[in-house]
């Protein structure tokens, strides 16, 4: 019985000590990155879901936003996204989803299509711009 309860005990900080080694924290520092996402490849957006998951455990602390465009519009349309429940997730650990408002116009897409944890902006592009302008990482999402 003191061998089993020993092996169990083993086990359990084994696999305590592999969790740990699988999302390590890296830095308490308070980085901030944009994402941006141009396409509607469903397998680059589910990617793109996995990174901020991981960014985020290696960083917590930090900012990160989303900035969707062109035909990366798709990820926050509630008829096409395949991420609408990582994107609430990610929102409610504070992840900024962003639209861009000149793509809604140019494809006719009403606020109302979209998910209800993003955001618009006049233009994704400046809004990436800006960011970058105010020290902020830059990532380009995608294959």
């Amino acid at each position: 019985m003191k061998f089993l309860s020993t092996l169990l005990l083993f086990v359990a900080l084994a696999t305590g000590a592999q969790a740990q080694q699988t999302n390590p924290v890296v830095t308490q520092k308070k980085l901030k990155v944009v994402f941006q996402l141009t396409t509607n490849d469903t397998l680059a957006q589910k990617a793109l879901v996995k990174q901020i998951y991981n960014f985020m455990a290696a960083a917590p602390k930090a900012k990160v936003e989303v900035v969707c465009h062109n035909n990366g519009i798709t990820f926050l349309q509630t008829a096409t996204t395949k991420q609408a429940e990582k994107i609430k997730e990610l929102h409610a650990k504070g992840v900024d989803f962003v639209a861009c408002e000149n793509t809604l116009r140019e494809r006719k897409i009403a606020r109302t299509d979209l998910i209800s944890e993003c955001r618009t902006v006049p233009a994704g592009i400046v809004e990436v711009v800006l960011k970058q302008d105010a020290g902020w990482a830059y990532i380009k999402a995608g294959f």
